[in-house]
């Protein structure tokens, strides 16, 4: 009686924390694109390399701080190599990209809680912009 109670006491827990990391880790909170001009791109990490972005949202800032023109910066973790060859042959480009918000990151998902899964349109910017 008591090695079956502790073995149901061992799975309930067992099964409390993969559920409490799989929430932690693999949940994914939210999804949507950004659209910008890729500023940086780079693949880098000591023990998991991973390809690590930032697109430059352009626009105009609130009152609060002074309403002049200003920028946003979406920094984005990218996991897949196809997509990564897709964004270092854009480098400079109007960018629309899908991504996906996680709650926490992982070393080899990188750096970001939003990961770019695919790129929705790719435009060259216009010479002189």
């Amino acid at each position: 009686m008591k090695t079956k109670t502790k073995f149901i006491i061992t799975f309930i827990l067992l099964l409390i924390i993969v559920g409490f990391f799989s929430y932690r880790y693999y949940f994914v909170f939210g999804e949507g694109t950004k659209a910008g001009t890729m500023n940086y791109f780079v693949k880098k990490g000591y023990i998991f390399k991973t390809y690590e972005g930032r697109l430059i949202q352009s626009g105009i800032r609130t009152q609060a701080t002074g309403g002049t023109i200003g920028s946003n910066e979406f920094m984005f973790s990218v996991t897949d190599e196809k997509v990564a060859k897709q964004l270092s042959s854009n480098a400079g480009s109007f960018l629309e990209l899908h991504y996906k918000e996680y709650l926490h990151t992982l070393p080899w998902r990188g750096v970001s809680v939003f990961v770019v899964d695919s790129i929705v349109s790719a435009k060259p910017l216009a010479p002189g912009m």
